[in-house]
C-alpha cells in the first residue's frame, strides 16, 4: 500500500510539505468567507513561500496572490454597489469565484500538477 502524501507529489520530485502549504492556503481562503481573517493569514504564507520551492508549487502561490487580489477588488467593488441591488449579485459572484478558483487550484495541487494558467482571471 503506497503513503497517500507521495501521491501528491510530480514524477520530478519534491517535498510533501511545500504541497501542503500550498494546499494549507486553499483552505485558509475558503475558510475566510466565513472568518475572514484567514484569507489575509493565507496570502502572507503564500507571498513568504514564493520562491522557495519547486516550479510546480510556485505556480499554485502566483495563483493564490492573484486570487486574494482579485476577490478583495471583488469584494470591496461589490461592497460599495450593495446600496443598489447589483452589488449583491456582484458579492455571490465573488463568492462563487473564490470557491471554483479554490477547488480547481486544490485539483491540480492533488494531481502534483502546477497550475495551467496562474495568471487567469476567471475561474482559472
Amino acid at each position: 500500500m503506497t503513503d497517500p502524501q507521495v501521491e501528491i507529489l510530480p514524477q520530478s520530485g519534491g517535498e510533501p510539505s511545500e504541497a501542503r502549504i500550498a494546499n494549507l492556503i486553499y483552505i485558509l481562503y475558503l475558510a475566510s468567507l466565513v472568518f475572514g481573517i484567514t484569507g489575509l493569514i493565507g496570502v502572507v504564507m503564500a507571498y513568504v513561500n514564493k520562491g522557495d520551492g519547486p516550479g510546480w508549487v510556485d505556480s499554485h502561490y502566483r495563483f493564490q496572490i492573484r486570487t486574494f487580489w482579485v476577490g478583495l477588488l471583488i469584494g470591496v467593488v461589490g461592497g460599495l454597489m450593495s446600496l443598489i441591488a447589483i452589488g449583491w449579485f456582484v458579492l455571490l459572484f465573488g463568492l462563487i469565484w473564490i470557491i471554483v478558483r479554490c477547488a480547481k487550484g486544490m485539483k491540480y495541487l492533488t494531481r502534483g500538477q502546477a497550475h495551467p494558467d496562474p495568471g487567469a482571471w476567471m475561474f482559472g
